[in-house]
């Protein structure tokens, strides 16, 4: 199957009658991973698991991050016990993950949560933002995944392939407010959860978000708009073997 994709004036790419969200969705459904903190199709995810992994995520690899995850959920089920817990315990199981600010910061955090907002994860990014150890990438995610919100997460990786989308010159971090308004545009209304999931699993597995789109069938994304920049199918496919690093 041969399809064109189109980056409209307005910032929305389609192929058919698909957007880019729709078709990275599709191949999302297809192929997306099974993480012990990420909710099976349907499910409502649960805050607390998905702040927790976002935190441990932050600089670690999934495959490191996972058996610490199931330890701390197994020790720790919810952010009231969390944040009941002793600092150097959470420290001592911490032990090994590296960046030990961030385990400070959970608790911290926990604790938090727990005073001043009744024990309840905020859902809105301000709210989020403001609490330890939280920044954009992290509100926006755990925003997007767990309450799907409409936010969109973007970190160093979403920026390389924004950037070879939309061919932005501009070197970071001079790109930076452009490149997260280009990808927001990229957001849906519904679905950003599984969006912002399916952007993590594109970059990760293919090289970029691009490969994802290519997964729906389509052998290769053409110009239609003029600052779209898509390298030939034939690249981008072989990029999309390179297995994930975690």
């Amino acid at each position: 199957m041969t399809a064109v994709a189109e980056i409209t004036r307005g910032g929305t790419c389609t192929s058919g009658q698909s957007s880019c969200a729709d078709v990275l969705l599709d191949w999302y459904g297809r192929e997306r991973r099974e993480l012990p903190w990420r909710a099976g199709p349907g499910e409502r995810a649960d805050p607390y698991r998905v702040w927790l992994s976002e935190v441990m995520l932050q600089q670690t690899t999934v495959k490191a991050a996972i058996p610490y995850f199931e330890r701390f959920v197994q020790r720790w089920p919810s952010v009231q016990d969390l944040a009941a817990a002793e600092r150097e315990q959470v420290l001592s199981m911490w032990a090994g993950l590296g960046y030990y600010s961030r385990a400070n910061n959970l608790h911290l955090c926990a604790q938090r949560i727990v005073a001043e907002h009744g024990g309840v994860i905020p859902s809105a990014e301000p709210e989020l933002r403001e609490l330890p150890g939280i920044g954009p990438y992290t509100a926006a995610a755990v925003a997007a995944i767990a309450f799907d919100a409409r936010a969109t997460p973007v970190d160093g990786n979403i920026e390389r392939v924004i950037a070879r989308m939309f061919a932005v010159d501009t070197p970071l971090p001079g790109a930076k407010t452009e490149l997260r308004r280009l990808a927001e545009t990229l957001t849906p209304d519904e679905g950003a959860g599984d969006f912002a999931q399916a952007l993590m699993d594109g970059v990760g597995v293919a090289d970029g978000l691009l490969v994802g789109m290519l997964r729906e069938g389509a052998q290769a994304l053409r110009v239609a708009h003029p600052r779209l920049h898509v390298e030939h199918a034939n690249t981008a496919t072989q990029s999309q073997e390179r297995k994930h690093n975690s």
